[in-house]
């Protein structure tokens, strides 16, 4: 039977389970938008702009492990879409971004709104599609899914000339099976897994190091049986924080630039590092000649160019991370049992004491608004049940230094590209995959700005997602630098024009709280929990509080700046 490119489209993506779509339409893809009004299987929600489609469909992606789809028209509408690709690149998101096009006859012949966006996101994607026959559309949209989701997971575009969508074919519908599903059953060379064991098990100083591939692979519950098994602690980079359960009593939080001190020094001090799905990036090695001096290097990944890229390992192993857990915990259980609490309780004696000389702590006595104890309460009330989005500045530090994330997938952050204004749309997404979960936006005053139009998408689905603004007046993350490094020369951070977000919030018909004391910060956090719709909150804190630990630029991350400093 005949269809148009529209049908087909829209029936490939039905054929890949997709049930959400986020988009802005224009007129390369009318076609595309008018079939849409054909296919009810398929949910769209209507964003204001492409950058914020992408994030939600990223936000959808990181919750539910399936590939998110956005749909946006050519020209500025594409190109809107460049940080948002770039963002799920860096953070490895399975995404599909189809793109409008000029038709095929006009193409290099800078029509209107044509830009060559294949060649804008090739460094960004990994692949990027332009259907010039519409013979070739399923194929390339069934492709375009499997590619973003299997092995390492990452972006996909899909350009679509406008006669392409219009034209007609009989389809020829297709499943993708020639390539290797690498990311379920890419198994480590056994010689390798029984090195490694071997090298953990003579350490007297092991710590497993995680990044967002346990996530990414679905590995925390085999991650959670080999920490136990051989009582190592764990600590994270901010893309794995879920990935081990932030209550454990093996947990240490996250390590790097703003890690806690004593994860910090537990790794430099360590004799094993067991890197897991992580990537040895700047924000965690800090300066790399310095690099946990002592520590032998055994690293799991499934991308063979991260290993070694970075940090030289002595035990490489490429496999996918669950894989090579379950490979692990098999060797283990095959392993004479010894009191690994005993034999490791001088090493989580040292931790112990790193931690006493610098937990992550704060001025509770303070007459203002700290943001770490709105970021304490809002775990305190809400259970450490939510699934937090951010944005990106120093309340996102303050949020995953604070916030205990007890399961995988439940934090929802920027972590590579450090993309302000991904939390409000990211957020969007996650209550489109789960709208039954309670989802929480923590947002800077200044990151929020970016995308805050997205309240309008919110509104128009009845989306309940609460918005919790740490509200300094400044540029926060770049302000804290100019007074360490730049004697308080605050050049172009102040924003002497913020709105009152109460009433920003009101004028798109949603609830608006404002706490200003912080005897008024439960009160505030409890109202929006009972709101049935969506609620912004506008915290005035302290305006000069900074992120401690931090690690500056060029140092160890023994060299950490303390508060006090």
């Amino acid at each position: 039977m005949e269809m148009t490119g529209s049908q087909i489209f829209w029936k490939c993506l039905e054929r890949e389970g997709v049930k959400h779509i986020f988009g802005l339409p224009g007129g390369t893809i009318i076609d595309l938008y008018d079939e849409l009004t054909r296919s009810p299987q398929i949910k769209h929600f209507l964003v204001r702009h492409e950058q914020a489609a992408v994030h939600a469909a990223d936000g959808y992606a990181r919750v539910t492990g399936k590939a998110g789809a956005a749909l946006v028209t050519s020209g500025p509408g594409a190109t809107n879409t460049v940080s948002g690709i770039a963002n799920a690149y860096m953070d490895s998101i399975p995404i599909v971004v189809f793109t409008g096009q000029v038709p095929t006859p006009q193409i290099g012949k800078m029509a209107f709104q044509e830009v060559d966006i294949v060649d804008i996101t090739r460094p960004v994607t990994k692949q990027s599609y332009q259907v010039r026959d519409i013979n070739d559309l399923a194929w390339i949209l069934a492709e375009a899914f499997y590619v973003a989701q299997h092995e390492r997971p990452g972006p996909v575009l899909v350009d679509l000339p406008k006669d392409v969508v219009h034209n007609k074919t009989t389809p020829k519908f297709v499943e993708i099976t020639r390539l290797k599903d690498c990311s379920l059953h890419c198994r480590a060379n056994p010689s390798q897994v029984q090195e490694a064991l071997a090298l953990i098990l003579e350490s007297k100083r092991p710590i497993i190091y995680i990044g967002g591939g346990v996530i990414l692979s679905d590995a925390s519950d085999e991650l959670l049986k080999f920490a136990e098994a051989l009582q190592i602690p764990v600590t994270s980079t901010l893309m794995g924080l879920g990935g081990f359960p932030g209550d454990h009593p093996l947990s240490l939080g996250m390590l790097g630039m703003h890690g806690a001190y004593y994860s910090n020094m537990t790794l430099d001090n360590a004799d094993v590092i067991i890197a897991i799905g992580a990537r040895f990036d700047d924000r965690v090695t800090g300066k790399l000649d310095e690099f946990a001096p002592q520590a032998k290097i055994i690293h799991i990944d499934i991308d063979p160019k991260d290993i070694s890229k970075n940090v030289v390992a002595e035990v490489p192993i490429v496999a996918d991370c669950q894989e090579a857990l379950i490979q692990l915990n098999e060797l283990i259980k095959k392993e004479e049992p010894r009191d690994w609490a005993s034999i490791r309780k001088p090493w989580f004696d040292k931790i112990a004491e790193w931690e006493k000389q610098q937990p992550l702590a704060y001025d509770t006595k303070a007459d203002v608004i700290k943001p770490q104890y709105v970021v304490e309460k809002l775990y305190e009330l809400t259970k450490g049940e939510a699934y937090i989005a951010t944005e990106v500045g120093q309340h996102q530090m303050w949020a995953v230094q604070f916030y205990k994330f007890k399961k995988p997938r439940t934090l929802i952050t920027s972590g590579g590209l450090g993309c302000m204004g991904y939390g409000l749309p990211a957020a969007l997404g996650v209550q489109a995959a789960k709208p039954e979960a309670l989802v929480i936006d923590i947002a800077g005053d200044g990151s929020i700005q970016m995308n805050f139009h997205t309240l309008a998408t919110v509104v128009e689905n009845n989306l309940p997602i609460k918005v919790a603004i740490l509200n300094n007046g400044y540029l926060g993350m770049v302000r804290q630098w100019q007074e360490l490094f730049y004697e308080k020369r605050y050049s172009g951070t102040y924003f002497e024009g913020n709105p009152d977000f109460v009433k920003l919030a009101e004028a798109y018909g949603v609830m608006g709280l404002r706490a200003e004391k912080p005897e008024e910060v439960e009160t505030v956090i409890q109202q929006a929990l009972d709101a049935p719709g969506p609620v912004v909150m506008d915290f005035r804190i302290d305006p000069e509080e900074d992120v401690f630990p931090m690690v500056a630029a060029g140092k160890s991350i023994a060299e950490m700046i303390l508060p006090g400093h």
